[in-house]
């Protein structure tokens, strides 16, 4: 059991959002962008800022479909096995879900942070 990555997901109303992404982007830090295709010019949807392989930070724009949340997304070797020992050790495990050909279980960490254990499909 191999954590490989880490991604950090935040959905703030499009306004903070943007100014996350511009903080974050060529306006403030300048952590390398991956170009989704967008146009930011009329409204903002999102940026991601990716780290090495399997590791980003993701900003999205809130709306009625993904609500404001801040999420922590661990990336591993087989999500499974993680979510089999997780629920031996008593916590509360729901998934998987499949997606993005990745398979996913959620949790929520004491204090209401959200996470997901994520692995690619076979």
């Amino acid at each position: 059991m191999t954590v490989l990555g880490i991604r950090f997901c935040t959905v703030k109303p499009e306004g903070e959002a943007r100014g996350i992404a511009d903080f974050m982007g060529p306006k403030g830090w300048n952590f390398g962008e991956r170009d989704m295709g967008a146009d930011h010019s009329d409204s903002f949807q999102g940026a991601v800022f990716p780290a090495g392989e399997a590791s980003w930070t993701e900003i999205w724009a809130a709306s009625e479909h993904m609500p404001e949340t801040t999420m922590l997304h661990v990336i591993v070797d087989d999500a499974d096995r993680y979510a089999e020992q997780a629920k031996a050790n008593g916590l509360s495990v729901n998934g998987p879900m499949e997606m993005h050909g990745e398979r996913m279980y959620f949790s929520e960490a004491p204090g209401g942070l959200q996470v997901a254990v994520i692995s690619k499909l076979d």
